[in-house]
């Protein structure tokens, strides 16, 4: 067995919960065990990951004062991406702005040739 790997899968688990905590208080002491956890690990990835998590720690706590995603556009943004690699070689922009404006009725892994 790859124990820095075990290690890691199962700290990546526990972070998941991070999302469930109830309140702002009990996720920020979620946090900050995990953290600790992290840190104790002894893996060097796992090191760094809480080392850019500790930074951006404010933001992410923030989501329990304000539960907002960009999820939404950055989906729309992917969708975009890949009707360009797609449509590489089109001869028509306005052929290529109407597939853009068809975008949103699609899903993104059916044929959109």
């Amino acid at each position: 067995m790859n124990k820095p790997l075990a290690i890691a899968y199962y700290l990546k688990e526990d972070l998941r919960l991070f999302w469930q905590q109830t309140s702002k208080e009990k996720a920020e002491s979620f946090l900050k065990k995990w953290l600790e956890q992290a840190d104790d690990s002894g893996v060097r990835h796992v090191k760094q990951i809480a080392k850019t998590i500790r930074l951006y720690q404010w933001g992410i706590l923030n989501w329990y004062d304000h539960p907002i995603s960009n999820g939404v556009v950055e989906g729309i943004n992917n969708k975009i991406k890949v009707l360009k690699r797609i449509a590489y070689g089109y001869r028509d922009m306005d052929y290529f702005q109407l597939r853009l404006f068809a975008l949103h009725d699609q899903v993104i892994t059916q044929n959109l040739g």
